[in-house]
């Protein structure tokens, strides 16, 4: 043979190998990650993959079901393929059916005319061997959303639900309310076999029947009271979230069917002891992974204990906030705290720096913590919180910031004691360059100023008595008109310095005071004047006060009769009619203070009718302009009244309509005894019945017997001829001592038969099994014997 047909065997050889080899290690994917080659959506793989689902191969089908997943798990469409995918439903491969039921499951509801062809196969389905392939087949079937298969579900729901696998059972239970929704009429037959569900032990089953109950028969927790104690026990078995579903049934059941609680704080014992049964068994799930789960059993121990269980709500969700698997959670976390801090803040007085916000945090979490911290604003936390809010307004976010210096003024509020320091760090906000540092510091020092001005007697309002002093921080405001930019805060200047341009008298040595008026009022009025056309309505709207209160101050001054009458001609033709009306307002009041204050008004006759009527007095104006608008209106924030923890109105701050809220308490419950059942009832334990039998008391012992040393006992009593007779101690003991040789006799001769016996008889288990139980009952015998001697030989020694 020639060297080059050698040559061409081997390589023909050597492909034969290489061939078979990628052909029987295709599915072990090597030299690339595991399935990572079905979730390349190249066009050609796509179009091939009808091509093998057609295929006679099993092989083929596998990887274009695997191909046809991959692509649903990108959120792709695959819907075009459901032909092809219906025709493998009946496949004999076990991987292909279960690949081929997660495809129907999801685009069943889609085409429920294909989904019809293939509903033969999944009645047979339903008795596979496989419980996986059963549960699969009713899930498929009851998502077939068509209603004239209703009866056909109802079937195999029933069938279903006798299954002996509980995931098969799991399976009926949540394709109950998928037929309650499609088809209402099938509620009478499915009662039965919900309440058959109601009594499976399983924990794999029972938290979704609780979700089929809430759906099917929200109403009926009648149907629960045999069951009530059963699936409290069964809680900390069950699956994460059917334990968020059973005791959110269980928390509707014990609020509607048992004795609301008493106080706590007057009394504990009288609470129901099914109530107490749920929270105990409640309480482990306080651990949970599951954050869902923790917050379940917050909402169950606040709804049944209230405020008294809160030491055992606190510390899981303080864990949450810093172990949450996202930012979505850790918000309704806060929302649940937010809550519990608005009604009992001092579970979180001393711990503060656990809500202290962070650069990460998202929006919705930093103002959550925020209102955590202004609601456990105090005394002992006071100066850390105010050095943390003057850190949050140096942050790029703008609501953080208004939202912190706010804050500063919510402290000065709550802790008289703070006031010194919050001024000092809002006026220092107020040499900032950021107009929005700026404006809110304004507005806070207003509202300060304000509530100082309103409870301090007029002695105490003189500027020089410190740079705080609230008429020295109006001066300050007023100088820094310029440099405010937002129209808010410039409106919030504008209405201090004129409510408070009169507190003080001018001082005889200025050249350029005004009697009855602040140095600073006049100028302020005139920067106001000089661009009133370029401020906002809700400056306009203050600058027109301010003119009409200084010239009630001081109706004879030149250059106040001159501004004011500027500032109301601009304001009399402005493009809003709310400043329009303002000036035409307090013109017509002013008519008796400066009548010729509206220029052309007589002639004109605008305010003809009006100055024809009632004239005011100087100081009935000044009473109007000025009495009554210093008093510190409420700034504390309305919040809406939820009692009900765990809703999403806590979460949103408000409630919704048309959402499901906890039933009322009963003042008196149902009967307990409805929930009693066989499991209630502690059975008497083996051994304790065995040990029962085996003590032996004497026929002739009739009363108990009272010994004493060395003379006849006087309540000992024994039968005699039917006559009592008193006995000796000692007399006692030797007729005790022969009684018990006699029994021991009478087993010797008993023992010594049943060795007899056994000669004659063959060995077997059941024997030996005998044997064993008798020289058991024997040994107890003797050892109850023996301890009897015991004790009578320490009471002669005695």
């Amino acid at each position: 043979m020639s060297l080059n047909t050698l040559q061409e065997n081997a390589s023909r050889l050597g492909m034969r190998l290489q061939e078979s080899f990628s052909e029987h290690t295709r599915d072990l994917a090597i030299g690339k990650p595991s399935g990572a080659s079905f979730f390349d959506t190249a066009e050609d793989k796509v179009k091939n993959i009808r091509r093998q689902l057609d295929s006679s191969q099993d092989r083929e089908k596998l990887e274009g079901m695997k191909r046809l997943i991959a692509m649903i798990s990108k959120g792709r469409n695959v819907s075009e393929f459901f032909a092809q995918v219906v025709k493998n439903v009946a496949s004999s491969n076990l991987e292909i059916r279960k690949l081929v039921y997660i495809y129907l499951l999801r685009y069943a509801e889609h085409e429920p005319d294909l989904a019809l062809l293939s509903i033969n196969t999944f009645q047979k389905d339903l008795a596979d061997p496989n419980p996986l392939i059963r549960a699969m087949a009713l899930r498929v079937l009851s998502g077939i959303k068509v209603p004239m298969v209703g009866s056909i579900v109802a079937l195999g729901i029933k069938k279903c639900a006798a299954d002996p696998s509980p995931y098969v059972r799991k399976a009926a239970a949540l394709a109950i309310p998928k037929l309650y929704s499609l088809d209402p009429s099938h509620l009478i037959s499915l009662e039965p076999v919900l309440l058959s569900l109601l009594r499976d032990r399983s924990p794999v089953s029972v938290g979704c029947v609780a979700v089929a109950f809430s759906a099917v028969c929200p109403h009926r927790l009648d149907l629960l009271h045999s069951h009530y104690r059963r699936l409290c026990r069964i809680l900390v078995d069950a699956d994460e979230w059917g334990q968020v579903s059973l005791m959110d049934l269980l928390l509707r059941y014990a609020r509607h069917m048992l004795t609301k609680p008493p106080d706590f704080e007057e009394d504990r014992s009288d609470i129901d002891p099914d109530i107490q049964l749920l929270l105990s068994n409640s309480a482990p799930l306080f651990q949970s992974r599951n954050p869902a789960v923790v917050l379940s059993a917050c909402r169950t121990h606040y709804s049944l204990a209230g405020k008294h269980h809160l030491p055992l709500i606190v510390p899981p969700l303080l864990r949450l906030t810093h172990a949450a698997p996202s930012p979505q959670v850790e918000r309704v976390v806060l929302a649940y705290l937010v809550f519990i801090a608005r009604e009992s803040p001092s579970h979180f007085v001393h711990q503060p720096t656990r809500f202290f916000i962070r650069s990460c945090d998202v929006p919705q979490t930093k103002r959550a913590k925020m209102k955590i911290l202004l609601s456990i604003i105090g005394p002992e936390n006071v100066q850390t919180l105010i050095r943390e809010f003057t850190h949050y307004a140096t942050d790029t976010d703008d609501q953080l910031v208004a939202d912190s210096i706010h804050a500063i003024g919510r402290c000065a509020r709550a802790v008289p004691d703070s006031n010194k320091q919050c001024l000092t760090a809002l006026m220092s906000f107020i040499q900032s360059d950021h107009d929005v540092v700026v404006s809110n510091a304004v507005m806070v020092l207003k509202s300060l100023v304000q509530s100082q001005l309103s409870t301090r007697p007029p002695s105490l309002l003189d500027p020089t008595s410190g740079s705080k002093a609230p008429l020295h921080i109006i001066s300050r405001l007023a100088y820094k008109f310029d440099e405010v930019r937002h129209p808010s805060a410039r409106a919030c200047i504008l209405w201090l310095v004129g409510q408070y341009a009169g507190r003080t008298e001018a001082s005889v040595n200025s050249a350029t005071s005004i009697e009855g008026v602040t140095d600073w009022a006049p100028d302020t009025l005139r920067k106001v004047a000089k661009n009133f056309s370029q401020e906002a309505s809700v400056a306009k709207l203050q600058a027109v006060t301010l003119a009409a209160k200084l010239l009630v101050l001081n109706p004879t001054h030149h250059v106040l009769r001159l501004l004011s009458r500027y500032v109301f001609s601009l304001a009399r033709y402005d493009l809003d009619y709310d400043v329009r009306d303002r000036a035409r307002t307090i013109s017509c009041l002013l008519t008796g203070v400066a009548p010729a204050l509206p220029p052309g008004a007589v002639e004109e006759g605008d305010f003809a009718d009006e100055q024809g009527s009632v004239v005011l007095r100087r100081e009935q104006v000044k009473n109007v302009l000025f009495v009554g608008k210093a008093e510190m209106p409420d700034s504390e924030p309305v919040t809406v009244e939820i009692d009900f923890l765990g809703s999403l109105g806590v979460l949103l701050g408000k409630d919704l309509p048309g959402h499901r809220h906890l039933p009322d308490w009963l003042e008196e419950g149902t009967v307990s005894s409805l929930r009693n059942t066989e499991d209630d009832t502690a059975p008497v334990h083996v051994y304790t019945q065995r040990a029962l039998q085996n003590i032996a008391v004497p026929s002739h012992i009739t009363t108990p017997i009272v010994l004493t040393p060395g003379a006849p006992s006087p309540v000992s009593s024994f039968t005699q001829g039917g006559k009592w007779t008193d006995l000796d101690l000692d007399k006692f003991y030797d007729d005790d001592d022969s009684e018990d040789d006699s029994e021991e006799e009478e087993e010797s001769g008993e023992d010594i038969q049943d060795t007899a016996l056994q000669e004659t008889t063959p060995q077997s288990d059941d024997g030996d099994e005998s044997e064993e139980e008798d020289s058991e009952e024997v040994s107890e015998d003797d050892g109850i014997r023996r301890d009897d001697r015991v004790s009578t030989s320490r009471q002669e020694d005695w």
